[in-house]
């Protein structure tokens, strides 16, 4: 993808969620996880700790990466929580292009 395409598709998206939440800011990479990792679980709650909140943006990580087999979905615990272990090296080096790549797998997400 073109970095314009890919610029606009991550606008796009942004825009897309903004929109639906309501709200008058861009929400940044990490709101969009954390919303991924809340559809991701089913779990819907008025707040969560802040621990809950790393625990969902884990689990939107892992879902978003396991488009490309780094990561496997092992299951669900009792809570209903899932599960993945990773199955592949993440061999993406700086964190802007581990950025790009989250941002790039939550655009195929909202495609879908």
């Amino acid at each position: 993808m073109e970095d314009w395409e890919f610029d606009f598709k991550w606008l796009e998206v942004k825009h897309k969620i903004k929109a639906a939440m309501g709200k008058d800011e861009l929400p940044s990479l990490n709101s969009i996880l954390y919303l991924i990792g809340i559809q991701e679980t089913g779990v819907i709650r008025d707040s969560f700790e802040k621990e809950e909140k790393q625990d969902l943006m884990h689990v939107a990580v892992c879902t978003l990466l396991s488009q490309d087999g780094y990561y496997e979905f092992v299951g669900r615990d009792e809570d209903g929580w899932p599960h993945f272990k990773q199955v592949q090296q993440i061999d993406i080096e700086g964190v802007k292009n581990q950025g790009r790549l989250l941002q790039e797998k939550i655009i195929e997400y909202f495609a879908e």
